[in-house]
Parts: C-alpha cells; structure tokens; sequence
C-alpha cells in the first residue's frame, strides 16, 4: 500500500470520525455536504478523495481528531472538531493554501494501541479494515500519529493543524514533527498536563505534556501559558520537568510585558519553528465555558491572539483542543466558546501560513 493509499484508508471525510449508525447520522451528512459543497455522500467521498490528491502542494493541512477518551471530568469534547469546522465555514477566512484532509476515525472505547491486547488489536483492525493484511493502528493517538507521518513523508514542509478532541490528541502531531526538527511547544492552558501516568495510564488529558516535553528535549522548549490549577507550585514543575511557566496571574498583573516575556523566550531557544497547542481552558471560563474543566481568573483572548501574531511565521503547526459543545454552563456557552475557538484557530493558521 502507498503512502496515499493508506492515509485514504486512515482517515474519513471531514466530520465522520464520529462513529454513527442511525441517530445523528443524518445530521453528520448534512455538515458534510455544507464542508464539502456538495448534495450526495458519493460526492462526499469524491471531494475527500481529490482533497487527499493535494496534499503534495498544500502548505498547510488540518485534520479534526473527534476523540474525548483521554479525557477525565467533563465530557463532550468529541463534538469539538465539527462544530469549530462549521463556525469556521461561516466565517470564511482560512487561506486556500490549507487544506483539510478530513477526520482521524475514532473508535471510542479506544485511545492508543499501546493500550490494548492482540486479540483486540486484531477485531478491531477486522472491523476497520476489512480485507486489508497489513497491521494499521486503530485507536485515535495511534491512528493520528500515523496519519501525521504519512503527511509529512509526502510533504516534509507542510504545517499540521489539528482540531481536537481532549488535549491528548495534541500529542500525535507534536511527536511526528520532532522526529523530523527540533521544536518548541507553546501551550496556553489552566493545567500543566505534566503527570508521567494518570492512575497508570500513559496517554491521556493530563500526562500528553510530559511525553511531548520529553519528545522536544527539554530544555525549556514547552512553554506553557495560564496555569492556574495545579497542585504544585510554578518552582516544582520548572524545575523538575524543565519548561518554562507564564503563570495566569503573572500575566494579568502586566499583559504587555507577559507578552514580551513570551515571544523573547521563544526566540531564545533556537529551535524551528512552534508548535502552538492551545487548550481552550486556558483563556478565562467568561469566554470559554464549554469545556471540560474551565477555571476562572484565566488569559483575555485578545491577549493570546496578540501572542500568536507575534509568534507569526515562527509558527509552523498547532491546535484547538478541549471544546465541548454539549456542556453548557450558560445559554450561550457554545456560541462564544465555538466562536473563540475558531478564531483561535484561524488566527493560528493565518500566523503560520501569511
């Protein structure tokens, strides 16, 4: 099997990485057409199929990773990916040089095949994979990871962005670039994520920092921004995993010099480029409540946004995680969580792209 040829046969159009059988189908077909431009599923396909054919001359790809299993309080973020790809239709912004190669296909007892015994390995490679030999993954990290190196084995210079998913689905996207350079993780977030295992799992929301951490080196290269619940101090976790904190409250107590802050340490490193992995939960909960775990006294989203722009070409791939459409706090938590979100991400991939 071809690179192609086994991306096609990993990945689903844009919006059927959630499995559905009869409820919400009809629902899921319609936001394709919408993605898609187009009235039949056949054509769904088609167009899936052609957007795969370009990815030799995209500059930039995003693929929407709809899983919430490595979550832990509040779920919902699954439903992440489409509702953000919808508001980002609406808007209508996003260069032409990025292309959207679809959804990672999410079995949702799964997470990684680590995780998993041969007989359940081998099902459920029978049930996604019919008639195929060769041993493809079939959890979402594990599908993702592959789908990012088949992506940049057939186009070295392209920058990923995904659209998660619970946090851990950064994780795929940031390990396949640092096998190929030598980058900086730039997290907004409430939480460090910095746990090696979570009740004795490896990979999930909250230990996807340590592995990506120990993936770039070290050395200070994940910089995390908006920490604000953790049962450490700031001292502990710079000193025993070796990034670098800007802490919520540092920021707002002086904004502009936070931001200077940021980008002088960014420079300082030396690295490729930034990974730009932005967990909704770090801006403040008055903006972004539709989420897993909000937390008060967060980051202002203007001042994220002025990070991003400032971080510009220097950017070379990030995300959206954590957005949880069915969680709403208030009335209008989903429009004003989505529609963050999706300018986040806009502004994330006009910063890398120009």
């Amino acid at each position: 099997m071809n690179p192609l040829d086994e991306l096609a046969t990993l990945l689903r159009p844009a919006g059927a990485g959630v499995y559905l059988v009869s409820t919400g189908k009809a629902e899921q077909l319609k936001l394709q057409q919408q993605l898609y431009g187009v009235s039949t599923e056949a054509e769904v396909q088609q167009k899936f199929r052609e957007r795969l054919a370009q990815l030799a001359s995209a500059k930039g790809v995003m693929l929407g990773i709809p899983s919430d299993v490595g979550a832990g309080f509040r779920r919902g973020a699954n439903l992440g990916p489409q509702a953000i790809r919808l508001a980002l239709l609406q808007r209508g912004k996003l260069p032409p040089s990025l292309l959207d190669l679809g959804d990672v296909f999410v079995v949702p007892q799964l997470l990684h095949d680590e995780m998993l015994t041969q007989e359940q390995l081998s099902a459920t490679r029978a049930a996604l994979y019919p008639g195929v030999t060769e041993p493809l993954p079939v959890s979402p990290l594990s599908i993702a990871e592959r789908a990012w190196e088949l992506i940049l084995q057939l186009n070295p210079d392209v920058k990923p962005f995904a659209l998660g998913g619970d946090h851990s689905t950064a994780l795929p996207g940031v390990m396949a670039l640092a096998r190929r350079k030598q980058i900086a993780v730039v997290q907004p977030d409430a939480h460090t994520d910095l746990l090696e295992r979570r009740l004795g799992i490896k990979y999930c929301f909250a230990t996807w920092s340590f592995h990506a951490n120990e993936a770039i080196g070290r050395k200070q290269r994940l910089v995390q921004l908006g920490i604000r619940a953790s049962g450490k101090t700031k001292e502990h976790w710079e000193k025993t995993s070796d990034v670098r904190q800007f802490w919520a409250s540092e920021v707002l107590k002086d904004p502009k010099g936070a931001v200077d802050a940021v980008v002088a340490h960014v420079k300082s490193l030396g690295v490729s480029g930034v990974y730009f992995s932005n967990d909704v939960d770090g801006t403040d909960e008055k903006w972004a409540d539709a989420t897993g775990t909000p937390e008060p006294g967060g980051l202002e989203p203007e001042w994220l946004l002025e990070v991003i722009g400032r971080l510009g070409k220097s950017i070379i791939g990030g995300d959206v995680m954590e957005v949880a459409p069915t969680i709403t706090p208030k009335p209008d938590s989903v429009e004003r969580t989505v529609a963050l979100a999706a300018r986040y991400f806009e502004a994330t991939v006009m910063a890398a792209l120009g």
